[in-house]
C-alpha cells in the first residue's frame, strides 16, 4: 500500500477587519505614547444602544485579548473585539477636526442607517463568502 499525500486546498487570505487612515493612525499613535507603555492599544468594538440600535465603543487595553484581532498601521495599535469582527469587515476610521470638534469617523459599509445626532448607528454582519 502506497502513502498517498493529500493537500489542502490553498488558504484564502483573511480580509483586513480595520484600516486606518494615516489622521487616524497619527492620532492613536500619539494618544498611545502619551498614556505610556502600558498600553497595549486601543480597543474598538461595539454595543446594543442608541436609538439607531448599536454604538461604537472605544477604551484604552492594557492587554491583547487572546481573540482580538490586532490591526497595526504606521506605529498605532488597534484591538478588534472578537464579537464586533463581522460588524466591522472592511471598515475604515478616519480622524477629523473641524471648528467645533475632533473625533474619529467610521466609514463601515456593514452600516444601514444612522441616528440623527450620530451618536449610533445600524450595523448588518458582513457577508461571509
Amino acid at each position: 500500500m502506497t502513502e498517498q499525500t493529500i493537500s489542502k486546498p490553498p488558504r484564502r487570505p483573511r480580509p483586513q477587519v480595520l484600516t486606518l487612515t494615516p489622521r487616524a493612525a497619527e492620532r492613536v499613535r500619539a494618544i498611545m505614547a502619551s498614556k505610556g507603555p502600558e498600553v497595549a492599544g486601543l480597543r474598538i468594538g461595539i454595543r446594543k444602544g442608541g436609538c439607531a440600535g448599536m454604538e461604537y465603543t472605544m477604551t484604552w487595553a492594557d492587554t491583547v485579548g487572546k481573540l482580538d484581532e490586532v490591526v497595526e498601521q504606521d506605529g498605532a495599535r488597534v484591538l478588534v473585539d472578537p464579537q464586533a469582527v463581522l460588524y466591522l469587515l472592511g471598515t475604515q476610521m478616519d480622524y477629523t477636526t473641524d471648528k467645533l470638534s475632533s473625533t474619529f469617523v467610521f466609514n463601515n459599509p456593514n452600516q444601514t442607517g444612522a441616528c440623527g445626532c450620530g451618536e449610533s448607528v445600524n450595523l448588518v454582519p458582513a457577508k461571509q463568502d
